[in-house]
């Protein structure tokens, strides 16, 4: 069922954050934080936290998030917890991501789980401008309703919007809305749970044989290639069996395991 997002919730108060982040010629070169969103930076590894004070998002609140890798610098980018999208009197929250990455600059990008309450709206970006011989790790996942409280989504928003520019060049671009829960076979019946995704990297697409074997057997997966790309999408009944599909797949391409804090 399509969720109303169009009254107007200017009388209530908003949650509105903004970070940017840059690191180059190895040390951070700038660090901005604004409202409610906040990035950590653990002592001895190139990572950064990013933290919502706020608790969640809701319809009205605005997140603005830019990081910068420099020439050569590698970072992975993360969340604190799992972030929760909560029941919108009006309106969709407003989430923008712009990375930019630098010649031979890798940054991994991988949030926790973006978790949809019933009545949720949410309209997430996420943009990406890397040169040539860059790389990128990205993923994100989305948990549909809480299953420790027996919540089944109906009503409820989502656009979910990536465009991945290697160069000039357009090389990825993919645009998904749902307004409530697809019941299909062939849409999206059973699951509670969904993931993409992707390796930018030159010669990306020859490892597509070792990305699939990566893959624990039985979970419902695919990986696709395109030159210098690497596209994985999952689905999953529950947010743990998503996360134990993933997991395998992130430790392959980081050649090691996720953030620290994904184990906390």
């Amino acid at each position: 069922m399509a969720l109303d997002i169009s009254s107007s919730v200017q009388a209530l108060p908003r949650s509105h954050g903004a970070a940017q982040l840059s690191r180059a010629e190895g040390r951070l070169r700038r660090l901005h934080q604004q409202g409610c969103l906040k990035i950590l930076m653990p002592r001895n590894r190139c990572e950064a936290v990013v933290v919502n004070t706020a608790g969640g998002i809701t319809g009205g609140d605005r997140l603005a998030l830019g990081i910068h890798a420099g020439r050569g610098e590698s970072l992975t980018v993360t969340t604190q917890a799992a972030e929760r999208v909560y029941r919108s009197a009006g309106g969709a929250g407003q989430v923008s991501n712009l990375l930019t990455l630098d010649e031979g600059a890798r940054i991994d990008w991988l949030p926790q789980e973006t978790i949809l309450f019933e009545g949720s709206a949410l309209e997430r970006r996420l943009t990406v401008d890397m040169a040539p011989g860059a790389t990128l790790l990205a993923a994100e996942s989305v948990v549909f309703g809480r299953a420790a409280h027996g919540e089944t989504l109906r009503r409820f928003h989502l656009r979910d919007h990536w465009r991945i520019r290697r160069g000039d060049r357009l090389i990825h671009a993919e645009a998904m809305r749902l307004d409530g829960m697809p019941t299909g076979p062939a849409t999206l019946a059973g699951v509670r749970a969904a993931a993409t995704m992707i390796l930018a990297a030159p010669g990306a697409e020859h490892g597509l044989d070792a990305a699939r074997a990566a893959i624990p057997q039985g979970a419902e997966a695919g990986v696709s290639a395109l030159p210098g790309l690497l596209v994985a999408r999952f689905l999953a009944p529950s947010a743990q069996a998503l996360r134990a599909a993933l997991v395998p797949l992130i430790a392959h391409f980081r050649a090691g395991p996720p953030p620290r804090i994904w184990q906390l």
